[in-house]
């Protein structure tokens, strides 16, 4: 006779189920959105995930429900995060950077029926509410609060909704492809798209993105997601730091330099994530406030590429390892993560750095490849340029709501970004395929620009996007900012090109501008940039 295992489905339930189980104890601190810090532990998580997950039954919710949030990183979300997913709703985290129509566009199309909201976002379902066709519940995230009942009719308070619930509730066995999160895009270009991810999904990212070449969080670790919760589920930490028994340190809405100095100080972390700009702003601050950051031994970067000057300061200054990853909403978001391999061992920190630079390699359960114009495959030879496609457990099929798959006729997701990848599985994103500058016939990337520019000590940051230009169809020109008490002029900075890339590459311009245009994830608006400068060089031949 054959032998056989044991069958049990992926659920997310599974995750806090163990949390509460094997390491109840371990701390979860909360910045709460009036400033003060709050105290909790996987444990009384677990407890008050149950309670929410059987009020929401005593409501009316039903299994299968879109819950919506527009809330920071605190404990209340993250219990949000497990009582909603856990009983078979589906959590659908809103970016609250969103424009008005487009949260009125994502709440709508999503069908919530219940909206979570912080205190700092009352006034959006205040101004808003009338445009919400499905909501029934608006409920605030805290105690009751008579001024915040006056803004929102039949307003619920979350603290009083767990009274009415249930302990004891058991969480039901559901199959593993069940919805369980629903998250949208930035909506950049056209309006944002929902991708739904299942129970089965998020296990499979959970155990793939933290083995030891991944973020390899344990519990020894304190971890301090920076990514918000309503990022792509804060690149999967909450289900990964529940698995480990890691300590969480979540940041509420504090997300300058200063503030999370005193988290990293105050609470020893070890391990902290977020996009670029966030890091920039904590080196401006350990720089002001004299901190060394003792505790904090690695941080990992995405969302964009990282400034290489980063690499540097951090390891020679601070001690602190700065790992690159790369993902997106459609990817869950795990694609790459930077970590050397054995044969790297012997190099030099310059050499290693070098290597750091790029996005990384792809983790088992997902699959890259590059593609040409018209979808045929290109080599992984580390120099050969084209579109990114990926495949794998956790990555996007068909976006919710919409009719057709959102793949390629053989089965791949089209990333929109422009890499290599050499042979050992290291790949490098060169550009976004809308941004690379396209100069007679050669590209030129973007990326490359800003990490220049950004090397100088009189800038503090720096996009460059293509200005159409008469003779070479598109010419590179930087917008930068000047760094604090620093007025470097636009020849020195074009100088400060010379023997980094070819002098076809350098920008033909470079424009201050006070501050850069955000998108609703922290990324720089470069179509915006592009419609303000995108004429700049036209009659100046």
């Amino acid at each position: 006779m054959s032998g056989t295992m044991m069958h049990k489905q992926l659920t997310i339930s599974s995750l806090i189920a163990h949390a509460a189980r094997y390491h109840a104890g371990t701390e979860v601190v909360s910045v709460e959105t009036t400033g003060g810090l709050a105290r909790s532990n996987w444990g009384k998580v677990e407890e008050n995930a149950r309670k929410l997950a059987s009020a929401l039954g005593r409501l009316g919710v039903d299994a299968g429900a879109r819950c919506a949030t527009i809330a920071w990183n605190n404990v209340r979300h993250l219990e949000i995060y497990f009582g909603v997913s856990g009983s078979g709703r589906v959590t659908h985290t809103i970016n609250p950077r969103l424009f008005p129509e487009q949260l009125i566009y994502v709440i709508n199309h999503a069908q919530d029926q219940v909206l979570f909201l912080d205190k700092t976002f009352l006034l959006v379902a205040a101004k808003l509410g009338e445009h919400l066709k499905t909501v029934k519940h608006v409920v605030l995230m805290g105690p009751r609060d008579e001024e915040a009942a006056g803004l929102v009719e039949g307003l619920l308070f979350y603290d009083e909704l767990l009274e009415t619930g249930d302990a004891q509730y058991q969480w039901p066995e559901l199959d593993e492809n069940t919805p369980a999160s629903l998250c949208y895009t930035s909506g950049t270009t056209g309006n944002p798209k929902g991708v739904q991810y299942t129970h089965r999904s998020t296990v499979l990212h959970t155990i793939a993105g933290n083995q030891p070449d991944g973020l390899a969080l344990s519990g020894k670790d304190t971890v301090l997601p920076v990514v918000p919760m309503f990022h792509v589920a804060a690149w999967g930490v909450p289900y990964i730091t529940a698995a480990t028994g890691s300590k969480l340190v979540l940041p509420g809405p504090g997300l300058d330099g200063e503030s999370l100095v005193k988290l990293i100080d105050g609470e020893k972390v070890t391990i902290a994530l977020g996009v670029p700009t966030i890091w920039m702003g904590l080196l401006a601050a350990l720089a002001a406030t004299g901190s060394k950051a003792k505790t904090l031994t690695r941080t990992v970067v995405g969302g964009s590429a990282l400034p290489p000057s980063m690499i540097p300061t951090f390891r020679d200054e601070y001690g602190v390892e700065l790992i690159h990853a790369w993902g997106m909403t459609e990817t869950s978001p795990l694609g790459t993560l930077n970590q050397l391999l054995q044969k790297h061992g012997d190099l030099s920190d310059a050499e290693k750095a070098d290597i750091r630079l790029g996005q990384g390699r792809a983790p088992w359960g997902v699959e890259l490849r590059l593609v040409d114009a018209d979808g045929a495959p290109l080599p992984e030879d580390g120099e050969t340029q084209g579109d990114l496609q990926i495949r794998g457990h956790w990555i996007v099929e068909s976006y919710f709501g919409a009719e057709g798959s959102a793949l390629t006729d053989d089965g791949w997701f089209d990333t929109g970004d422009v890499a290599t990848i050499d042979a050992d599985g290291y790949m490098v994103i060169r550009d976004r395929s809308k941004d690379i500058i396209k100069s007679g016939g050669e590209w030129i990337s973007t990326v490359e620009l800003e990490n220049i520019a950004i090397a100088h000590p009189g800038i503090a940051n720096a996009a460059a996007i293509a200005a159409r230009h008469e003779k070479w169809d598109e010419r590179p020109i930087l917008i930068a900012v000047r760094a604090e008490a620093a007025d470097p002029s636009p020849d020195e900075i074009l100088a400060f090109y010379d023997g980094k890339v070819a002098s076809w590459q350098v920008p033909d311009a470079v424009i201050f501008v006070d501050d850069l245009p955000l998108g609703a994830t922290g990324k720089v608006l470069k179509n915006k940039l592009r419609e303000q400068f995108g004429e700049t060089l036209i009659g100046k031949d």
